[in-house]
């Protein structure tokens, strides 16, 4: 049994979006994506988590579980937050996880405080796989600190 997938302008056309709407929203991590040669596609499941629309109940499976977190990270500058926002939302991007509980992930920085917020949400293995990377991340000796990247 095959799922019914949709291509970007398809997806374009029955949310009354305009394409490059849609494309915005696959890179931004809002519409999960299959990307094939040049193209996207679209599981109906990925169209219908953009849109709301709750996901068929799964008989005699698993609850499904969802975990939010909220990462804070002290002493680190604008570049290390953009640099940390960018492999965190890669990898997020790039797990393989089930499609009708995706991975949300925003990163906030405060310049001020040198302060980075990272908020997570989604099922426990994919959320745990990110905080893993972060703890990875920070406590190797890369420079992505303020205090450690100034002759980077």
């Amino acid at each position: 049994m095959s799922e019914q997938v949709y291509s970007v302008e398809q997806v374009a056309e029955r949310l009354g979006l305009h394409v490059r709407t849609v494309r915005g929203y696959i890179r931004a991590g809002r519409l999960r994506a299959v990307r094939i040669g040049k193209q996207y596609r679209i599981a109906r499941a990925d169209l219908d988590a953009l849109t709301g629309r709750p996901a068929p109940a799964r008989p005699g499976g698993r609850a499904a579980v969802e975990v939010s977190s909220i990462v804070q990270i002290d002493g680190v500058d604008r570049a290390g937050a953009d640099r940390l926002a960018t492999l965190v939302l890669a990898a997020a991007n790039s797990t393989h996880h089930h499609p009708a509980h995706p991975l949300r992930i925003q990163t906030v920085h405060d310049e001020e405080r040198n302060r980075m917020k990272i908020v997570i949400l989604g099922g426990a293995s994919a959320t745990a796989d990110v905080l893993r990377l972060v703890d990875a991340v920070l406590d190797g000796d890369n420079g992505l600190l303020a205090g450690e990247a100034g002759d980077a």
